[in-house]
């Protein structure tokens, strides 16, 4: 098992947790990092690029003119793509670039990315993160504290004074457990853990 130390928010040592191995110890698998991020990106994108085709075109349907006799190459629509304002070819449609990965794969993709930013010593576990005032500058100050510019902050449930304080601070994110993500830990330097984040991540990634 593996041992992190639990500060407060003022930076001093209040205990000691021990940590699964299964959950911050392993080794990480680059590729199925890098699906997994592609999967989430690919879900968030809109698909609603649009092209008109040659139906889609608003213009006459008279053949410009005759087919033979004029000396010209012969043309039977002015929707034609080879004519300007004419329709595009294979050009993009609205569609879905969703896909979807095995529920194992994912999350044993999360417990890499844990792994791989305790083992680079970037995992910082709180007791508890309520501020007095849900300022920006009292949350600045906890920040320099640990000398930390960019970090995902994970908490139990929703802190109000919290997620006020640092919605304004470029670098920074508070999302709940539930909604931890590889692609969002890879993105942000460290990983901010409250205490009790640690036991429900287990039920949720070890069961």
């Amino acid at each position: 098992m593996a041992v992190t130390e639990v500060y407060n928010i003022k930076k001093e040592k209040v205990a000691d947790i021990e940590l699964d191995d299964a959950l911050f110890k392993l080794e990480v698998n680059p590729h199925l990092l890098h699906d997994i991020v592609r999967m989430q990106r690919a879900n968030r994108r809109a698909g609603t690029a649009c092209t008109k085709t040659r139906s889609d075109v608003s213009a006459s349907g008279k053949k410009p003119w005759k087919q033979k006799g004029t000396g010209r190459a012969r043309s039977g629509s002015r929707k034609s793509p080879l004519w300007r304002g004419g329709g595009t070819v294979f050009g993009p449609r609205p569609r879905s670039y969703a896909f979807t990965m095995p529920r194992k794969a994912r999350k044993l993709g999360l417990r890499m990315a844990l792994s791989s930013r305790f083992s680079d010593d970037l995992v910082l576990v709180l007791d508890d993160f309520r501020l007095d005032e849900a300022k920006t500058r009292n949350f600045v100050e906890v920040m320099n504290n640990f000398a930390i510019d960019s970090a995902l902050i994970v908490v139990p449930g929703s802190i109000d004074s919290l997620e006020r304080s640092s919605r304004n601070v470029p670098g920074f994110k508070v999302m709940p457990t539930e909604g931890l993500n590889v692609y969002d830990i890879l993105l942000h330097k460290h990983v901010i853990l409250l205490q009790p984040c640690i036991e429900q991540l287990q039920e949720r990634l070890l069961s």
